[in-house]
């Protein structure tokens, strides 16, 4: 493939003399601190790997059938189409250069590269598999749309394929879904899987009884949701075990191939679960632009990838560099949304103070505004930053409510409120399209081999810009 680099000049293609802002991540730390240099007299280009702005905490949902991908999933273009300071980029960053101030991104073969006078990094991060990455052909992670339309293509494909079966011992390892994980996204991913069995498939097949799934929670941890306290986690577990989900904690899993997994004990015994579907909800590590920095800029990287920061969110003796959400370290924040929400307005307000000739703003101080998952149909959890703790039916509504606050889109909140209507209130479930394609492209494209990725875009493989989750999981 032929390589064409690009230069991209200053202030949309003229040199204007105004400040070159530009922003690596279309999640929410890149999203939210663009909207925040709105009015800024500043020319921003958003460097971005999808073309859309992925609201990841309802990626299940998708997986599931529940939502469509262009629900949570508005292209970056549409959301930032009025603000006219914004030069949208598709791209793949695989290169910054600290000290020229240039950042190069590949798409297709094409590299360009683009000045910049301020710099905020908000690429996110991805799944994390703790060193064995080969289970991610058997357990596909929950961090992009097209990990979420593979899932939701084994999911009910399974369904189908034990339709068809005639030896019971296949029905019942295409029965079995095993979900490893059990923060936020595990348990509400396990609890929608349970439900889609007991209650939108149970009169759709003739030869399988569809209530008869599997659905199994696994942990190394000793407890459910343990981010939530013990209390809220015991309930979590409860009501997880009322809606036909086996939660096994404390089982850490050794192996993962196409008929099972392999987990051991606490007490060191190692069993084996046969089972076609499996899900990883276990594990972050932050995009691999954290390390590029590390290398250039000194600062400290941990073992998830993860840049330590100075107080203001940026590298030492580099204020011109911001860093947010999933990739920054700093007091042991989560990588949630919010997180990453106020860090994208927090560097994007000491930007304007800059360029005002203001003094910088205080420190970085993260506001918790709590946690929240589902468990089931009508049972949420919330945790009120440790001020306030409740679970059942008042949750489910709080959850509800401030999911639909935060997808971007007046259409996309509506389409997404009369679908929840649809499969809560009701059975159906209207996104259950599921194609070979979806299941199977993605370990099509592996079998090129493992230099297809770097030769596609003209540098290493990177973790998605998903910008963080909002609420209270580990997150890319």
């Amino acid at each position: 493939m032929t390589t064409s680099v690009t230069r991209v000049p200053a202030g949309h293609g003229t040199d204007n003399g105004r400040p070159r802002v530009v922003i690596i991540g279309s999640g929410f730390g890149g999203l939210f601190a663009a909207r925040s240099l709105a009015k800024s007299p500043v020319d921003i280009t958003l460097i971005g790997k999808t073309a859309h702005h992925l609201f990841q905490p309802l990626l299940y949902q998708v997986a599931t059938g529940i939502l469509s991908e262009g629900e949570i999933a508005p292209a970056t273009r549409e959301v930032l189409r009025h603000q006219k300071n914004v030069t949208t980029v598709l791209g793949e960053v695989v290169e910054i250069d600290l000290t020229a101030r240039t950042v190069t991104s590949v798409v297709l073969g094409r590299r360009t590269v683009h000045p910049y006078d301020e710099l905020i990094v908000a690429a996110g991060a991805g799944q994390s598999y703790f060193g064995n990455d080969q289970f991610a052909e058997f357990a596909p992670g929950m961090k992009s749309i097209d990990d979420a339309l593979e899932l939701r293509g084994r999911i009910f494909g399974a369904f189908e394929l034990a339709e068809l079966a005639t030896d019971q011992e296949e029905i019942d390892r295409l029965l079995t879904f095993v979900v490893v994980g059990a923060g936020p996204t595990g348990v509400e991913m396990a609890g929608q899987i349970a439900e889609l069995s007991r209650r939108t498939l149970r009169r759709d097949f003739r030869r399988i009884d569809p209530t008869s799934a599997r659905v199994i929670l696994l942990d190394a941890a000793s407890a459910v949701l343990p981010s939530f306290g013990e209390k809220l986690g015991e309930r979590a577990r409860r009501q997880l075990a009322e809606g036909g989900v086996e939660v096994q904690l404390g089982a850490m899993v050794t192996d993962v191939d196409a008929n099972g997994i392999e987990v051991k004990d606490g007490d060191g015994q190692i069993r084996r679960i046969r089972a076609a579907t499996k899900i990883w909800a276990a594990g972050v590590q932050a995009s691999g632009l954290g390390r590029i920095l590390g290398e250039q800029s000194g600062a400290e990287v941990d073992r998830a990838g993860r840049i330590s920061v100075l107080p203001d969110l940026t590298l030492p003796g580099h204020p011109e560099v911001h860093v947010v959400g999933d990739m920054m370290a700093l007091d042991k924040l989560p990588g949630v949304a919010q997180v990453a929400i106020q860090g994208g307005r927090y560097a994007a307000d000491a930007i304007k103070r800059r360029l005002a000739g203001k003094q910088p703003a205080a420190p970085f101080h993260y506001k918790d505004k709590g946690s929240m998952a589902t468990i089931s149909r009508f049972h949420a959890v919330v945790d009120l930053g440790g001020r306030l703790k409740f679970e059942g039916f008042i949750a489910w509504v709080m959850w509800l409510a401030l999911h639909l606050l935060y997808i971007v889109g007046f259409r996309s909140r509506l389409t997404a409120a009369l679908h929840w209507t649809v499969s809560f209130l009701g059975r159906g479930r209207s996104q259950r399209v599921a194609t070979q394609q979806q299941v199977y492209g993605r370990l099509a494209l592996e079998q090129l081999g493992p230099g297809w990725e770097a030769s596609k875009t003209g540098g290493p493989k990177q973790a998605t810009d998903a910008g963080g989750d909002m609420t209270g999981r580990e997150s890319a």
